[in-house]
C-alpha cells in the first residue's frame, strides 16, 4: 500500500507542476522578443515528440532557456535589447527509458504558440547526434511572442535575463 501512496503523490506533484508552468510562462517578461518560459516549454515538448517519432523512448527531459541580449543592449546603451531577431540559448537534459543520457542544445530565434521553435538545435543520445534541426514542431501556428518593443528612454532600466526550467516526465511501466 505505501508504494501506491508514493506513486499517487508523485503523480499529484507532476500534475501541480504541469499546471503551474502555463501560469509562470504567462507572467514572464520577454527579452529580445522571446519569452524564455515559452521557449523552454515548447522546446521540451517538440524535442520529446521528435525523439519519440525517431523511436527513442524518452523517460524524462528537462529544458532551460536563457535570453541572449545583444552586447549593444548593456545598461546605459541607446540600443534596444530587442535589436535583431532575439535569441535564447536552450539546454535540455534527460534520459531514455533504457537510461541513456539525452541532451538537446542550441539557439532558438522564434517560438510559435507552444507548437514550434526555430533556430539551430542538436539532440544527442549518449553523445551521438540523433538529429540537428532548424525547426521543431508545427510552425504554421501563430507566434506567441510579440515583436520586440521600442527601446526604453535613456536612463530607463533594460529587461533582465530570465532563466526558465521545464521538465517532461514519462511514467514507465512497472516503476
Amino acid at each position: 500500500m505505501p508504494a501506491r501512496t508514493g506513486a499517487r503523490r508523485a503523480l499529484a506533484a507532476i500534475a501541480v507542476a504541469a499546471a503551474a508552468v502555463p501560469a509562470l510562462v504567462a507572467c514572464e517578461p520577454t527579452a529580445g522578443g522571446l519569452n524564455t518560459g515559452a521557449v523552454a516549454v515548447t522546446t521540451d515538448l517538440t524535442a520529446t515528440s521528435t525523439l519519440e517519432r525517431l523511436e527513442f523512448e524518452v523517460a524524462w527531459l528537462s529544458c532551460t532557456a536563457k535570453a541572449d541580449i545583444p552586447a549593444t543592449a548593456s545598461p546605459g546603451s541607446t540600443a534596444s535589447p530587442g535589436a535583431g531577431p532575439g535569441r535564447a540559448t536552450v539546454d535540455c537534459q534527460g534520459e531514455t527509458g533504457s537510461g541513456q543520457d539525452i541532451t538537446v542544445t542550441g539557439k532558438v530565434t522564434e517560438e510559435r504558440g507552444g507548437k514550434c521553435v526555430r533556430g539551430d538545435l542538436t539532440a544527442r543520445i549518449e553523445k551521438k547526434i540523433v538529429f540537428q534541426a532548424t525547426m521543431l514542431g508545427d510552425c504554421s501556428a501563430a507566434p506567441s511572442s510579440a515583436p520586440a518593443a521600442e527601446p526604453p528612454a535613456p536612463g530607463r532600466p533594460y529587461p533582465t535575463v530570465t532563466v526558465t526550467v521545464t521538465e517532461t516526465v514519462t511514467a514507465l511501466p512497472g516503476k
